[in-house]
């Protein structure tokens, strides 16, 4: 299986059969790390796939391997690249900075004048964006539209970040601006 070429490329049609594999993944992970981390919708990933802002990560046979969004806030203002999963098997092999280099080119040119955020709590990630040019900031420094907000609802930790406020939580905030890269 390790010898399997994995593909990552922009998600087309077709792969939303992976959505509900897709979603699994993202929960079960979270469970295992013991993170929080915002529930996706099966509807949810697939319209990000049909509207072209998504990646995904596929073995030559057709098997899923990984996957990633975008989504614009704030009127454009703002793009997360959010949902970063990589399938068990497929982990430590790259996947992951794959996809997030692809997401985050993704992001750059379909919107090259918006600040692209991430909010995480694992380290990995945070080593992503940080090789990508992202930068710690506070939450006031990224999307303050309510609905991004609201999708934080099905976190563990949504009563942390509802306790300060919506100012912080257990969750790192990262900012890539392209007006300073």
């Amino acid at each position: 299986m390790e010898d399997e070429r994995i593909i990552v490329r922009p998600a087309i049609p077709a792969d939303v059969v992976f959505a509900d594999e897709i979603i699994r993944e993202m929960e079960s992970s979270a469970i295992a790390r013991g993170s929080g981390i915002s529930k996706r919708s099966a509807t949810s990933v697939i319209e990000k796939i049909d509207a072209g802002k998504a990646i995904v990560a596929v073995t030559e046979n057709g098997e899923w391997v990984g996957f990633s969004y975008i989504e614009t806030w704030d009127d454009g203002k703002f793009v997360s690249n959010s949902g970063l999963i990589v399938s068990p098997q497929h982990r430590n092999q790259g996947v992951a900075s794959e996809i997030k280099d692809c997401i985050f080119n993704l992001s750059r040119s379909k919107y090259p004048t918006a600040k692209i955020f991430s909010i995480t709590s694992g380290l990995a990630i945070m080593k992503m964006n940080t090789r990508l040019g992202f930068e710690p900031v506070t939450y006031a420094e990224v999307a303050r539209e309510p609905r991004f907000w609201d999708a934080c609802k099905s976190c563990v930790n949504y009563d942390v970040l509802q306790s300060k406020n919506r100012c912080n939580c257990l969750c790192t905030a990262m900012l890539f601006d392209p007006q300073l890269n």
